[in-house]
């Protein structure tokens, strides 16, 4: 008789302790490995110094001196952002940064879910749950972001056709997936931006490649989430309809 053989059963996922405490959302890598340092950190009863220590998602049982329980449950916010405010938890120059608009809310750690460099603002989401994170910025399947942009001259029609159909810039490809104009006055102009790939400060570098400045740079939408009339350094909660269309890949 021929043995049958079953199955592999797939193997779960292992992490090194910072990272899986990061990956439960409790805080970032780097508020991890403190924590561990500080050895406040067990894994299945035994206190453990090596941030790099391995762990095996759901068998591992971890604890945090301090917490009363590890949990998982999962909190998926959007801010709009302040100008002037940096994208992270700690700034090593002393500037202020989005955590400033969370003072006092007695939230569990949430990572930024993407990023808007200090000078813009607008829509930013922000959560404690990394796989859905993932399906949002990844550049293949997650949604398309919206921006408004007031930039230094008026465009004519032939300028943001350049725009979409994208340029060279020092190696890199960029391009935006949509662009009109808004309105304008006599000196600058709104433009509505849209892009399907996330690169760093995109945006400045697509229009200063075509000797236009960006005076001002909003972002207003993600997907179908529009930042609609939610005040500067406000946030809220997204509804269970908006975190599962937000994760939903585009087509």
């Amino acid at each position: 008789m021929m043995a049958t053989r079953r199955p592999a059963r797939a193997a779960s996922p292992r992490h090194g302790l910072a990272r899986a405490l990061s990956k439960l959302g409790l805080c970032s890598r780097t508020e991890a490995a403190r924590w561990i340092a500080a050895g406040r950190v067990c894994v299945d009863g035994q206190r453990i110094l090596d941030p790099e220590f391995p762990t095996v998602a759901g068998r591992s049982r971890i604890e945090v001196e301090g917490l009363a329980e590890v949990s998982t449950a999962r909190r998926y916010l959007m801010l709009n952002k302040p100008r002037g405010l940096v994208t992270t938890a700690a700034d090593e120059h002393g500037r202020d940064t989005i955590y400033r608009c969370f003072d006092g809310a007695g939230l569990p750690w949430l990572a930024p879910v993407g990023r808007l460099d200090k000078a813009s603002e607008g829509l930013l989401l922000l959560s404690n749950d990394p796989a859905w994170a993932a399906a949002i910025t990844d550049p293949a399947t997650g949604p398309v972001k919206t921006y408004h942009v007031q930039v230094d001259a008026i465009p004519d029609a032939e300028l943001l056709a350049a725009l979409v159909q994208g340029t060279q810039v020092r190696g890199e490809w960029l391009r935006a997936a949509a662009a009109t104009l808004l309105r304008s006055g006599t000196r600058n102009a709104w433009l509505e931006i849209t892009l399907d790939e996330g690169r760093n400060r995109q945006i400045r570098r697509l229009l200063e490649a075509f000797d236009l400045a960006t005076l001002r740079l909003v972002r207003v939408a993600i997907g179908p989430l529009q930042l609609g009339e939610l005040g500067k350094g406000a946030w809220r909660e997204l509804s269970a309809v908006e975190i599962g269309a937000l994760a939903k890949p585009t087509t």
